[in-house]
Formats: C-alpha cells, structure tokens, sequence
C-alpha cells in the first residue's frame, strides 16, 4: 500500500529550521501501515530535509556552518542572471538535498532518542513551504 499526504509550513528562511517530526509520524499513523518506509520531500530547489538532534544550541551552530559553506553573501552567477541574491540557498539545499527516508516499524518511524526530521528553509525571504510525506509498505 502506498499513502501520501501534503502540508505547508511557514519559515523565515536564511536556513529557518523547523521540526517536523511530530507532523511525519501523524502521517503515519493515519497512513495505517505498520511496516515500510516513509519518504519525506520538501517542494522547492531552496529547502533541505534531514534529521538532526533539534535543539537551540545545535540549529544555531548548524546555521552557522551553514553560513561558512556557502555565505549569504556570496556572489553568484545565479544571482546575477537572476536578480534574487539566492545562488546561496541553492547551493546549500543541493548539498544538503530535497527528502529524505526513514523506516517505519510497528506503525512508528523509526528514529535515535536524540533525532528529528527537520525542515531547512536556505531561501533569502519568508516562505509557504508545501512537504510531501508518502509512507509505503504493509
């Protein structure tokens, strides 16, 4: 059986974190399968999906890695062509990536005590982000 199930969250951007862990596992229990997998994918080539121990002090010391990757003010050929001063959010979400997956086991996703599924928005403005859960399975 394959179940899928859309929703939009609100961000700041500028790698805007936002958890999404409890949202997911929703899906999954509404999607009845008990064992499988569930793919998570944010629409937009400026927003990554991962999972990472979501706390204060992590998402700041990971925005500002973020930061020393690839600069907000980094010039780029995007940025020139384009006028919206995001080749850096692009950058970041390629390395990063789109979704993600995770096991589903006993109708639950399958996690580390210490880990959430998050949303990161690398965009250079607020946003409407639309996150496409699909669990698959028995």
């Amino acid at each position: 059986m394959v179940f899928g199930e859309e929703f939009t969250i609100q961000t700041q951007g500028f790698s805007d974190m936002k958890d999404i862990t409890g949202k997911v596992q929703d899906i999954v229990i509404h999607a009845g399968i008990g064992n499988g997998l569930v793919n998570i994918f944010v629409m937009g080539s400026t927003a990554s999906v991962t999972t990472i121990e979501y706390e204060p002090a992590l998402v700041e010391d990971m925005r500002d890695q973020l930061e020393k990757f690839a600069p907000h003010t980094m010039q780029s050929r995007h940025s020139q062509t384009w006028g919206d001063d995001n080749g850096f959010s692009h950058i970041r979400a390629t390395f990063m990536g789109p979704g993600m997956t995770a096991p589903v086991s006993k109708g639950k996703v399958l996690l580390g005590t210490w880990q959430q599924i998050v949303v990161i928005d690398h965009d250079n403005r607020p946003r409407a982000r639309k996150v496409f859960v699909q669990v698959m399975g028995e």
